[in-house]
């Protein structure tokens, strides 16, 4: 029954089919309105929504006391709502949330009287907290998804969005549950750029594959969702914006402000073709648009590039990172989110970075959903390992948000290790099998926390003995090093690409084992200490043996 009525929403929005037809002209202005009864179309007893912000991506403009607005969009320049905290979004034809219009877009809802499709009014319905999210805003985030082929897209569906996807809808308990999005895996998606690996042309099996999680997801583009071939950086996202729209754009929920930004500034011809940074006409839509955002939410930044210099130059322009931090230390409550390094970290930004702020600004470079490019040897189902550079396994994140905008993260591999004590949700364990008594103790355990800092309290005991620290050291996982020597001595191509050479990871800690116990098997229990998830633990055996010569 829920398959036909599932069935029946999709094709209610389904895009019709239209041969290449020449873009519309633009529109004059527009209307925001409350959609009761679902149509798309403002009707009688449907009124207009006044203060709803409209933007450009350079201006901001508010909705009248008749829900109308003065702003035209252009194919390089879409328009977009920015939806208000108090309102949701209908789905669009492709599943993706309805908040912008585009020059010649193709969706379903224009009417007779409004055949170009971009000039089709906005509708919102009233939002109506579920139980759950009575509790928290409930947010997936996926750093670089970045599928090159439709093997990988299939690595994508099978590996990350077949397990989070749920059998029942939320009872949203109200008539204008068709507005919401169908799905119980989160509240809200968030996809930081790479969404492809540059075939740009899968985006369609992208979007379809997550869309099927029923969640309004928002995309930030990549510096592989580039058009390398234009001449210039704003012609660069226009295969981008056909498919997702604005690459910069806010959303409000209760808890949260998002504020996704394209920090990709394409630089045809240098080597890489492409630098973090932000545009002028970016900065004038936050001067525009920040002193409207309550200051007692959370602030989310989600970008693709991370903030912070990497490999000893210049990544991202250090011009614009001064002009934004000056922006954002107005806020007291500010998470950025980045992705794009295919490793897992977290930056907390001072004043020795020119972070204006009277507390640090917490940076989350969240790990790859992709891992390593889909890399490594596969698994029975055909999956690829994927763990990345520095040993996190492929995955995605959570952000729970709470009302007045505190914040928890969690990392969650994509194929956690059941029945294997030493690998958890958590973190995975490294240590030899077998050393010899009373050898010197040269060898250690090596615990792989992947939500771990500098800050991280790790602790590890043997057979239940006193608790001891673990020193963080920065340096390969041994995990990954033997995965490494796997590949190095096997005479064929166990995967389509090798895992990734094991890089310096910056949570790490390793333990020292104990070889003065008695001859047999030890076990050995790790706890680390999440500053959001709490104690977790792991665990892992070794043996002593006699060596007789």
């Amino acid at each position: 029954m829920r398959s036909l009525i599932l069935l029946i929403a999709v094709l209610s929005f389904a895009i019709p089919a239209r041969a290449a037809a020449p873009p519309a002209a633009g529109c004059a202005g527009g209307t925001v309105f409350e959609d009761r009864n679902g149509n798309g179309r403002p009707d009688a007893g449907e009124p207009g929504l006044a203060g709803v912000a409209i933007s450009d991506g350079r201006t901001v403009e508010r909705t009248d006391s008749d829900g109308r607005y003065r702003m035209s969009a252009s194919a390089d320049r879409p328009l977009f709502l920015l939806k208000p905290a108090t309102h949701v979004l209908r789905e669009r034809g492709n599943g993706l949330p309805d908040y912008w219009r585009g020059a010649g877009e193709g969706v379903a809802g224009a009417t007779e009287e409004n055949s170009a499709p971009q000039c089709r009014p906005f509708a919102l319905a009233p939002f109506v907290a579920s139980p759950d999210r009575r509790e928290a805003l409930d947010v997936l985030v996926f750093g670089d998804p970045q599928v090159k082929s439709a093997a990988d897209v299939g690595h994508f569906e099978r590996d990350i969005i077949e397990p989070l996807m749920q059998d029942a809808a939320i009872d949203m308990g109200h008539r204008f549950g068709r507005f919401h999005f169908k799905g119980v895996a989160a509240d809200l998606g968030l996809s930081l750029g790479d969404i492809v690996d540059d075939e740009l042309s899968l985006y369609p099996d992208v979007i379809a594959a997550t869309t099927r999680l029923g969640v309004p997801w928002l995309h930030a583009p990549g510096n592989h969702d580039l058009e390398l071939a234009a001449g210039t950086d704003a012609a660069s996202l226009a295969t981008f914006r056909h498919h997702f729209g604005p690459d910069t754009f806010a959303w409000e929920e209760p808890e949260a402000t998002f504020v996704v930004l394209d920090d990709v500034v394409h630089v045809p011809g240098a080597r890489p073709a492409y630098i973090g940074g932000l545009r002028d006409d970016q900065f004038d839509f936050l001067d525009a648009y920040l002193p409207s955002v309550p200051r007692d939410r959370l602030l989310v930044l989600a970008l693709h590039i991370p903030l912070f210099d990497t490999g000893g130059r210049e990544t991202f322009r250090a011009a614009d990172r001064e002009r934004l931090f000056d922006l954002l230390a107005q806020f007291p409550k500010v998470l950025v989110l980045s992705a794009h390094s295919h490793v897992q970290q977290h930056v907390w930004h001072g004043a020795d970075a020119g972070w204006p702020g009277t507390s640090p600004l917490h940076e989350y470079n969240v790990g790859a959903t992709c891992g390593a490019f889909w890399s490594g040897a596969p698994d029975d189902a055909g999956i690829p390992d994927a763990t990345m550079a520095d040993g996190t396994p492929n995955g995605y994140a959570r952000l729970r948000v709470t009302s007045g905008g505190d914040y928890s993260l969690g990392w969650h591999p994509a194929r956690p290790q059941a029945g294997d004590p030493s690998r958890t949700q958590a973190m995975h364990l490294h240590a030899p099998r077998v050393l010899r008594r009373g050898a010197y103790p040269a060898w250690g355990v090596y615990a792989n926390v992947y939500m771990g800092d500098a800050d991280t309290r790790v602790e590890y005991r043997v057979d239940g003995g006193p608790w001891q620290p673990m020193r963080r050291v920065v340096q390969p996982d041994p995990a990954l090093l033997a995965e490494n020597a796997r590949d190095d001595a096997s005479e064929v191509l166990r995967g389509f690409d090798r895992s990734p050479e094991a890089k310096q990871s910056s949570h790490l800690w390793r333990g020292a084992l104990p070889t003065d116990l008695d001859a047999g098997a030890h076990r050995v229990e790790v706890r680390a200490f999440d500053r959001w998830q709490g104690e977790q633990r792991a665990e892992v055996g070794y043996r002593l043996d006699d060596f007789d010569e």
